[in-house]
């Protein structure tokens, strides 16, 4: 999922502090629907990048909400440590 506000900013550091509690409030309902839906979601991602050095692609901020299910790949570890040579798996 992608939660994203409806006045255009460049990036998640662009956003005001109340853009970002509002944010935060419609992912945490999303979780929860998202939860009673699907009871195999056991965890989640959520990702933001800042910046086409960051990784970027979309240049109006947006957060990724990503749900996670036990063995949904062999090595779940590393996250955003995948930006350093060989400290990710998959």
């Amino acid at each position: 999922m992608l939660i994203i506000p409806v006045r255009h900013t460049p990036d998640f550091l662009t956003m005001t502090s109340r853009e970002r509690r509002d944010a935060e409030a419609l992912i945490l309902s999303l979780k929860d629907d998202i939860l009673k839906k699907d009871p195999s979601v056991t965890g989640f991602n959520m990702g933001v990048n800042c910046g086409v050095s960051a990784g970027q692609t979309i240049m109006h901020a947006h957060i990724h909400l990503i749900p996670r299910r036990n063995g949904d790949t062999a090595h779940p570890r590393g996250g955003v440590r995948g930006v350093f040579p060989g400290k990710r798996s998959y």
